[in-house]
C-alpha cells in the first residue's frame, strides 16, 4: 500500500449525507457533503506559522513519494521503511474529517488524503505503544466499546489485495500490517466497523479499516487517515464512489472547505468565477494509488515557457508524470519545468531576491517596506501561472495560488524542484495551494479530472 505525505485535514460537519439505491439494485450511491477543517483548525498559530509547517511537511511528502515510486519501478512496491524518509506531520498540510467509528459512534478526526488508500485510526488495542509523554493527543477509538467491531480474516479481499510495507497472517487468522507515509509509520490489524457520516442526516456504513498505532511520526490532532485514492482499501473503492469533489478555501481565511461525493459532486450545480474545464485521469502501470493528470506545458501570463512536454509526461514504465494531490501544500516540478518557472518568475517579479530564504522554499523575494514596516504580499502584482493539460484545459493560478508569505516581509514561490531518486525522471505534484479556490472533481468512473475557479466559501 502506498501513502504520500502532504494532505488535507478535514473535520467534517456534514450538511447532508444520503445513501441512494443504485439503479438496478445491488448497491447504492454515496451522496454526501462534508465540511473540511484546515490544518491546525482551532489552534492559536499565525498564518505565517501554518504556511511554514505546510511547506516543511510538503518536502517530507515529496521525498516519501520519490522513494516509494522508485521502489515500485524497481519491483519493490510498498517496501519502504520509516528509516528511508524524513517524517513530518501529514496534518500540517492536509484537511481532516470527523466521522463516527463504532456502535455507538465514537467521533474521531481523520486526515483526508487523495494519495492514501487505507482507512485507519489509532485504537486502544495498541494503546501500550502510545508514548505517555505526548500532549493534547485526541482520545483513541476503543473497539471494546463497540458492538459492531470485527477482525477481518486473512482470506478477506482487503488483506489479500492491500499493499503494505509489511503484512502477515497471525495464528489467530488476523491480518497485521506495517505501513509508512511521509508523515508517520503505523502498524495495526485489519478489521471491519460501522462508520457514521453526517450530523443532520447520519448514515452508518460498514467499512474495512486498520485498527492500529503510530510507531513513528505524528498526525497532530488527528487520529488516522481517510484514504480517497483509486486503490482497493480506500473509501472510494470500498463504497463504489464514482465521483467526488472538493473546493479548498485559502489557508489565510481558515474557513471550512466543502467535500462532496456522488451526485453532489457536480461543478455545474455551483457558481464559478471561470469556465469548467476537463482533462483526463491517467493510469500508471506500476503505481495505482495516485491521481495522474496529463500536464503538457506551463505559461507565466501570456508567455508559454520552454518546458519540454516530455519532461512532464508519464513514461511507459510508469516513471515521470504529474499528480493532483490533496495532501501536499507546495507544487513540485521536475528540474526542466522548475528552472523555466523560476527564471520566468525572477524576470517578472520586480522585487529584490531575498538575501535569506526560508527553509523548504527555493526562491523568495523581499517585500517593499512602507512607513517602516514590510508591505503585505497583497500589494504585489504578478502575472498568473497557467498549467496546460492535454486537450486544451488550462488551470489559471493567481498570485495566491503560487506564492506564499511564510514570514513577514518575504514572498516565496510555492513551487519547488522535485528531487529524483537515482537520477531518473521524477514526478511533478499539483499541491493544495494551487487548488485553493478551485473546485476540482475526480470522476473515477469516467477517468476525468475537472476544475473551475470558485469562491469556495460560498458553496
Amino acid at each position: 500500500m502506498t501513502y504520500m505525505a502532504p494532505l488535507l485535514v478535514v473535520a467534517l460537519s456534514l450538511a447532508a449525507a444520503v445513501v441512494v439505491p443504485a439503479a438496478g439494485g445491488g448497491g447504492g450511491s454515496f451522496d454526501f457533503r462534508g465540511d473540511l477543517d484546515h490544518p491546525y483548525a482551532g489552534l492559536s498559530l499565525s498564518t505565517h506559522e501554518v504556511v511554514r509547517h505546510g511547506a516543511r511537511a510538503s518536502k517530507a511528502r515529496a521525498a516519501w513519494l520519490t522513494t516509494k515510486l522508485a521502489g515500485a519501478l524497481g519491483g519493490k512496491r510498498g517496501d519502504v521503511s520509516a528509516a528511508d524518509v524524513r517524517l513530518a506531520p501529514l496534518s500540517d498540510q492536509a484537511h481532516s474529517l470527523t466521522v463516527g467509528i463504532g456502535t455507538p459512534p465514537q467521533p474521531r478526526k481523520l486526515v483526508v488524503d487523495t494519495g492514501s488508500d487505507l482507512i485507519w485510526t489509532q485504537c486502544k488495542l495498541f494503546s501500550r505503544r502510545r508514548a505517555a509523554s505526548r500532549q493534547r493527543e485526541p482520545p483513541l477509538y476503543d473497539p471494546s466499546m463497540s458492538s459492531s467491531f470485527a477482525f477481518l480474516p486473512c482470506s478477506s479481499r482487503l488483506c489479500q489485495e492491500g499493499q503494505f510495507s509489511f503484512k502477515n497472517c497471525t495464528d489467530n487468522n488476523t491480518c497485521v500490517y506495517v505501513d509508512v507515509y511521509g508523515s508517520a509509520a503505523a502498524n495495526g490489524v485489519l478489521a471491519s466497523e460501522a462508520f457514521t457520516f453526517g450530523v443532520h442526516r447520519a448514515v452508518s456504513l460498514r467499512i474495512g479499516f486498520g485498527c492500529g498505532a503510530l510507531s513513528a511520526g505524528t498526525l497532530v490532532g488527528a487520529t488516522g487517515i481517510l484514504g480517497l485514492s483509486p486503490e482497493t482499501l480506500s473509501l472510494t473503492t470500498q463504497l463504489g464512489i464514482q465521483r467526488f469533489s472538493y473546493c479548498l478555501t485559502p489557508f489565510a481565511d481558515r474557513y471550512t472547505s466543502p467535500l462532496l461525493f456522488g451526485a453532489m459532486a457536480d461543478l455545474s450545480k455551483h457558481e464559478t468565477t471561470g469556465p469548467i474545464q476537463t482533462t483526463s485521469l491517467l493510469s500508471n502501470p506500476v503505481e495505482t494509488v495516485y491521481y495522474y493528470v496529463p500536464l503538457v506545458g506551463i505559461s507565466l501570463g501570456t508567455r508559454r515557457l520552454a518546458v519540454p512536454a516530455a519532461s512532464l509526461a508519464m513514461r511507459p514504465d510508469g516513471s515521470g508524470g504529474t499528480i493532483a494531490d490533496s495532501g501536499s501544500t507546495l507544487a513540485y516540478l521536475v528540474e526542466p519545468a522548475f528552472e523555466a518557472v523560476r527564471k520566468a518568475v525572477m524576470d517578472a517579479v520586480k522585487l529584490p531576491v531575498a538575501n535569506r530564504t526560508v527553509e523548504d522554499y527555493e526562491l523568495c523575494f523581499a517585500l517593499p517596506r512602507r512607513t517602516g514596516t514590510a508591505a503585505a504580499m497583497e500589494a504585489v502584482q504578478v502575472p498568473p501561472l497557467v498549467l496546460h493539460f492535454d486537450g486544451g484545459a488550462a488551470m489559471v493560478l493567481p498570485r495566491d495560488n503560487y506564492f506564499q508569505e511564510p514570514r513577514a516581509g518575504l514572498m516565496c514561490l510555492a513551487v519547488a524542484k522535485m528531487a529524483t531518486d537515482g537520477g531518473g525522471p521524477g514526478v511533478s505534484i499539483i499541491g493544495n495551494v494551487q487548488q485553493q479556490n478551485m473546485h476540482v472533481l475526480f470522476d473515477v468512473r469516467n477517468q476525468k479530472f475537472s476544475f473551475a475557479p470558485t469562491h469556495c466559501d460560498q458553496i
